[in-house]
């Protein structure tokens, strides 16, 4: 598939997807959720690739869905982007690779709901996060799926209610973003957490990443169910044994990825 919308680079093992329609900020339009859709697949058994990072190009993040492709629709038209939106938002989840979200200018909506659906975010001191739909007459649900499991209900609701764009600090305060930094710093930082992931064996990664979301709604009995279970499994992998006498021996282990 050729893109229009996005590009892709890779830099070591750490992937950057760039949102790439700046004259538009960056709008989720059904095009660019297609190619998203597209690029996810293609990495999703990628070995080469151990994190991934989204970041936008021009002046902001996303301005969240293009709301020229939200007028005089019918019915089938307005599905097809909900359901191409939420199947990307999800596919990070499932997604072997840990993504990171590199925030600068405005994530709203969509945009803001991208931001919480990836693993981690950074933020640029001068970020601003918002769900602004209300404001339009049309609620930011979707966008509020990950952003209350972010954030939790009070905080979500307050920005779904009333659609205030909520600083970096806040964002950070709230648990939408991991940390705040200067812009100037905002890409190195990004990768030196992105580095930092990538040191890690990408079978752990696929493993915790999973079994992470797996477990994060259960109760705690069922929790440590699925834990005990996904642990012991981790340590006949080779890369554990691998990583364990590495330890013991003082040296940096050899991951295979297996």
């Amino acid at each position: 598939m050729d893109y229009t919308r996005i590009t892709f680079e890779k830099r070591n093992t750490v992937g950057t997807i760039t949102l790439n329609h700046p004259e538009k900020r960056n709008a989720l339009s059904l095009t660019m959720l297609r190619e998203l859709n597209d690029l996810l697949d293609n990495l999703q058994n990628n070995g080469s690739i151990n994190v991934v990072i989204f970041r936008g190009a021009g002046k902001m993040f996303s301005s969240g869905h293009d709301l020229a492709e939200m007028i005089d629709g019918g019915l089938r038209d307005y599905q097809e982007i909900f359901q191409t939106c939420g199947a990307f938002m999800q596919k990070i989840q499932c997604m072997p690779q840990p993504f990171i979200a590199q925030v600068h200018g405005v994530a709203i909506a969509a945009g803001c709901q991208l931001v919480a659906a990836c693993d981690l975010a950074v933020a640029e001191e001068g970020a601003l996060f918002g769900t602004p739909g209300v404001r339009l007459g049309i609620f930011c649900t979707t966008p509020a799926i990950p952003l209350v499991r972010a954030v939790g209900r009070k905080r979500a609701l307050e920005m779904l209610f009333t659609g205030r764009m909520v600083s970096a600090i806040e964002a950070e305060r709230y648990g939408l973003v991991n940390r705040v930094v200067p812009l100037e710093r905002l890409e190195e930082e990004t990768r030196a957490i992105a580095a930092k992931i990538a040191e890690a064996s990408p079978l752990t990664l696929r493993i915790g990443k999973q079994a992470f979301y797996a477990q994060v709604n259960l109760s705690d009995a069922q929790a440590y169910n699925l834990g005990n279970e996904v642990m012991v499994s981790n340590l006949f992998a080779e890369d554990a044994q691998e990583g364990i006498r590495a330890f013991l021996e003082k040296r940096v282990p050899a991951w295979k990825g297996r």
